[in-house]
């Protein structure tokens, strides 16, 4: 295996989003269980095992959900690894989870949903921001300090990866969800030297797999699965 770094003081921390899921009903599934990678996603988490295989990657970590643990397991295979779990890594909790919420269904409509939308900024609708950079940076430190001179990859969920990103690069972590940049398998890469993160990247080994609507900047498709819309997570 090779590895970018000939300085063993540099460590690098891939946090991949998980592959596409099969949800033909456009349920915003959040932390429910149940919910398993689809053909596409196999194929999606096959294609960044294939990017990574030539990476010095030692240690493979991924939430507990079914998605990314399917996601992380032929990464951690590629490399003779056994897998492991880090709760921290979870989706984001939602009060909408199980619920069909996105774009067409309505939904914004039901005065009973209304209390829950009161605060972007916390977000009023679920896990505050805050409360994900710490788990969030917790993992990613964790990773760093079990792959140390080496690479790790971590599979989680959009919305934590996304506002991890945002705290280390020094945004606000309330944002509009149409511009996160944290397409179906991708990549957000930080490279710590030492215990400190010098640089942060972003790639999309599988972007030809990703369908266009679900790209980084899509408009939302008219009649699209509810459960597709990202403000609550994916």
């Amino acid at each position: 295996m090779t590895s970018p770094n000939s300085n063993s003081d540099l460590t690098v921390v891939h946090l991949m989003r998980h592959g596409e899921v099969e949800n033909p009903d456009g349920i915003l599934y959040g932390r429910l269980a149940g919910y398993h990678l689809s053909e596409l996603g196999r194929q999606m988490a096959d294609r960044v095992a294939e990017h990574l295989a030539s990476r010095d990657v030692t240690y493979v970590v991924a939430s507990p959900l079914e998605r990314a643990q399917e996601t992380a397991t032929p990464i951690a295979k590629a490399h003779g690894l056994d897998l492991a779990t880090d709760g921290r890594l979870i989706e984001a909790d939602n009060v909408f989870q199980g619920k069909t919420f996105g774009v067409g269904d309505g939904a914004l409509k039901k005065p009973e949903n209304w209390k829950h939308l009161v605060n972007p900024f916390k977000p009023s609708w679920g896990e505050p921001y805050v409360d994900q950079v710490v788990r969030m940076k917790g993992a990613l430190d964790a990773a760093k300090d079990a792959a140390r001179g080496h690479e790790a990859v971590l599979v989680s969920h959009q919305l934590p990866i996304w506002i991890v990103r945002s705290y280390v690069e020094r945004r606000r972590l309330w944002h509009d969800p149409r511009k996160r940049q944290c397409t179906l398998a991708s990549l957000t890469t930080f490279t710590y030297r030492g215990d400190r993160i010098v640089s942060v990247g972003y790639s999309e080994p599988a972007i030809d797999l990703v369908p266009a609507h679900l790209r980084a900047g899509a408009k939302p498709v008219k009649g699209a699965a509810p459960g597709q819309g990202k403000a609550f997570g994916a």
